[in-house]
């Protein structure tokens, strides 16, 4: 079974969420404030994480942090009525794996879940990928180049782990959506530049061999070429 953690701090939509959880045979256990949240989480141990940004005492954002300082393998869902491209990337960019705006649809929340969880059930390929000198270690869940750790956050290590598992084969940025997001493809958003950005300067930034590229019009290829 399933045990999930709800941190949302309005009673009324605490309530459903949990009531259909709980119809859905998922274990849920609740916090209506950051500071509990972070308590129960750090206590007990989890498969998924939900909770708001916009909470009393300590923001969603802050809760997400924490949990991802001892927690990296927990899978975090943010549910909030915040939705620019700019408030996902900041929730995402905290360590979040995904991110449901609200208002929602309750089947839509299950469906989020349920990817989350066959992501967390997927048996790895390989404990442990390389390209160049970089390499990738699936079970610790950390990044090397040159020997030097790269500290990269939960989403920007499943994008890099999909480019990886994709080298010298171009995906493009409907691919990655569907793949790494798990939802469909927004033509309005840059969510994904964004982040292929962060990845080059945290992979590529300072080494003569770079391994992102870009094809205009099509999408990104992970490859060694030198500079």
């Amino acid at each position: 079974m399933m045990k999930i953690l709800l941190i949302e701090d309005e009673p009324k939509v605490a309530s459903f969420i949990k009531k259909g959880l709980e119809e859905q045979a998922y274990e849920v256990d609740q916090a209506y404030d950051g500071t509990f949240g972070v308590k129960l989480a750090l206590q007990h141990e989890y498969d998924l994480v939900i909770l708001d940004i916009i909470l009393p005492n300590i923001s969603g954002l802050d809760v997400c942090r924490q949990i991802r300082k001892h927690n990296k393998s927990v899978s975090v869902l943010m549910l909030t009525a915040l939705g620019s491209t700019d408030d996902k990337i900041t929730g995402l960019d905290a360590g979040a794996d995904d991110y449901l705006t609200k208002p929602f649809e309750f089947k839509e929340l299950l469906a989020r879940i349920r990817a989350l969880s066959r992501r967390g059930s997927e048996a790895p390929v390989s404990e442990v990928l390389r390209i160049a000198d970089l390499e990738l270690d699936l079970t610790k869940k950390t990044v090397e180049r040159a020997g030097k750790p790269i500290n990269l956050t939960a989403r920007e290590f499943s994008l890099f782990y999909y480019l990886l598992r994709n080298r010298g084969r171009v995906v493009s940025r409907v691919d990655i959506t569907e793949q790494v997001w798990e939802t469909s493809f927004d033509t309005g958003s840059n969510v994904i530049d964004v982040y292929v950005n962060f990845l080059r300067k945290k992979i590529d930034k300072g080494h003569s061999i770079k391994l992102i590229h870009t094809l205009v019009g099509m999408g990104y290829v992970l490859k060694e070429q030198e500079d």
